[in-house]
């Protein structure tokens, strides 16, 4: 078997979301939010990986590409003061979901999750921190080689990670999760949050700062 190829059904799952967002979004990854509240509340879902207090009153989610920079340099920066002052005390619930603009980011999002949510957050932090170069390939076959080197680092074999890029339901299931995200907060750029009901777009982390100590009462 040739280990290289993917589902055929990934790849036409992934073309579509691609196809979906970029005809009804911007085609600008720093356009604002809508400016208008999203008033719904947010329950974890099962395709979540959920960090922080699962009982807080404060939720925020954020909706990110794993291929887009500004989400990469949110990851590295404001995020990781948020973990550490917001969600690793315990005061904040926090989901982190994925948008996917094409076939690489579903791809990296299958990795990601392919051990598990034990393993999911630390191969965000290393797909975020090696963006530049596995996603830097025009061949989608090398991008997927790419990709299995990071799971690779990250203590996984290649039958699981194989197995994972092979899964064309889990594509289908994740693209679909994304789809209806997507039409139902209203995202239009990423990285974008809503934080209990609020949609935002990227900001400094003394703004999100602000905003959670004030939703928290702080």
């Amino acid at each position: 078997m040739n280990k290289t190829l993917l589902p055929a059904l990934a790849v036409v799952a992934a073309i579509g979301a691609g196809g979906w967002w970029y005809s009804t979004q911007s085609n600008t990854a720093t356009s604002p939010i809508a400016a208008s509240a999203v008033m719904e509340e947010h329950q974890i879902h099962e395709l979540d990986m959920p960090l922080g207090n699962q009982e807080g009153s404060v939720v925020m989610v954020e909706y990110s590409s794993l291929t887009c920079p500004h989400c990469a340099t949110f990851n590295q920066g404001p995020f990781q003061q948020i973990k550490e002052n917001f969600i690793d005390t315990g005061e904040i619930l926090y989901l982190k979901r994925e948008v996917y603009f094409d076939r690489y980011g579903l791809w990296a999002a299958m990795v990601a999750r392919c051990g598990g949510e034990a393993r999911y957050h630390g191969m965000l932090d290393l797909i975020y921190e090696n963006q530049s170069t596995w996603a830097a390939s025009n061949d989608p076959m090398q991008v997927a080689n790419n990709l299995r080197r990071l799971g690779r680092q990250a203590g996984m074999d290649d039958d699981q990670l194989n197995a994972c890029l092979e899964d064309a339901d889990k594509a289908l299931e994740l693209t679909e999760f994304y789809q209806a995200n997507a039409e139902t907060y209203g995202i239009r750029s990423t990285p974008s949050f809503i934080i209990n009901g609020e949609a935002y777009s990227n900001m400094s982390y003394s703004e999100f700062e602000s905003i959670l100590n004030d939703k928290l009462g702080n």
